[in-house]
Parts: C-alpha cells; structure tokens; sequence
C-alpha cells in the first residue's frame, strides 16, 4: 500500500532520486532539505515513515531524530538513517537514538525498498499489502477486498482503512483520537464522534457473517479487535 514518506536530505541529487524511486513503487513523497523545514512538514501532516540523512545543514539528524522520539505526536513514526557514515559506532548511535534501521551510502534503490518495507511490516503493518487473517475474517489489501469465510463483504473505503489498522493491531485499545490520527491523518480535522459513526457502519457490514463480533468497545477508552469470536 502507498505509505506517506517524509525524505530529509540536502542533496538535491539524491532527493530527486528517492523521490522518483519512492513515487515509482507508489508511495507519497514530500521532501525537506533541513530539520527546520522537515519539522514543518511534520507539523502540517504526519508521515507514515521518515527517512533522516545523518548529515544536514543546521541541526544534524541525529539531533532531529532525538526531537521526534521526544514529541509524543511523532514518537511512533519509524525512522531510516541515511549516511555515508559506515563505522559501527555510528550506526550504534543512530540506533540508539531511536531510528529503526541505519543504511549507508550509496545504496541501490532495491535495498532502500526491502528496508522500507521490512520497517513498515514491523511498525506500521497497515501500510503494508500483506494480507490479514483474524478468526476466519480476511483482508486483502491488494485486492481491496474482504471475506468473512468464503462470504465476500461489502466496506466502504473508510470501513476498509479502519479495519485494516484494527486488524493489524488486534487486541489493543485504540481511543477514537487515535484512530482519527491512524485511519483520517492527524492533518484532517474531523469529529471523535465521527469514529463511532465509521466503526456502527463497520459492524454492520461484518454482520452477515457474524464478524460484528469481533470488534469491541472498551467502555472510557476506545474500541478494539478481538483476535477471535470467543
């Protein structure tokens, strides 16, 4: 699935090159050549992934990637260093300094694309095209189809998102925030209530084959998905 990427480079060649190979496997690219303006990126729209060249003008990004793992908002968005710093101690530091995978210059496109997707599958699975099986109900993010059994079931697009994410994070509580913020974009400003509008509609559709059931309201917190029908 096409995931949003927030590219931090000052090198224009090199920005150019990520942002045609990224936009060629279908992702969303926006891209920003210091930390000043990455963070007002981020601050207008969330991404699903940040890929931090290490070495930038102004504040480094390293210094960058301390402020994001700091920043409850941004905390949970993975990171990609990208340096041409090859030394172990550095790649210790970026690690330990919250990015989620370190790779070095120069790099093919290929790798670039197994890390993103590796990192994805790790820490956003709903941005991924793997499909999802709970308790007979299955998602087929490719086919942009679901099944409960061999019933297929009719969503609509923003059931479809919503049950994408609860699926891929099944039997944790999500509030309704935080659910505008995963399913809608931090960036879209919409009703909580609207939540429980998209999840009445989302029951009903699974009814049918009594998949309904498997999404449950956590009373004071939130809603989540039951990994079975028990």
């Amino acid at each position: 699935m096409s995931a949003s990427i927030l590219v931090v480079e000052d090198e224009p060649g090199i920005q150019e090159l990520l942002k045609f190979n990224l936009g060629h496997h279908g992702h969303d690219v926006t891209v920003a050549a210091d930390a000043e303006e990455a963070t007002a990126r981020m601050r207008e729209s969330l991404p699903d992934l940040i890929l931090l060249d290490w070495m930038l003008p102004g504040a480094s990004g390293i210094e960058l990637a301390r402020k994001i793992r700091a920043d409850p908002r941004l905390k949970d968005v993975p990171i990609i260093m990208l340096t041409a710093r090859g030394d172990e101690r550095d790649k210790v530091l970026g690690l330990e300094t919250g990015a989620d995978d370190y790779i070095t210059k120069p790099f093919s496109p290929r790798e670039l694309m197994a890390r993103i997707k590796a990192v994805l599958r790790r820490r956003a699975p709903q941005m991924t095209e793997d499909t999802v099986v709970i308790a007979g109900l299955k998602l087929d993010p490719l086919a942009h189809r679901v099944y409960g059994g061999d019933q297929a079931l009719d969503l609509g697009p923003t059931e479809f998102r919503l049950l994408h994410f609860l699926m891929t994070h099944s039997e944790r509580v999500y509030s309704r925030s935080q659910l505008l913020d995963q399913v809608w974009g931090d960036h879209v400003f919409v009703e909580e209530r609207t939540v429980d509008v998209h999840i009445r509609r989302l029951r009903s559709a699974l009814e049918p084959t009594e998949h309904d059931r498997l999404i449950q309201t956590v009373r004071g917190a939130g809603y989540r998905l039951s990994s079975n029908l028990a």
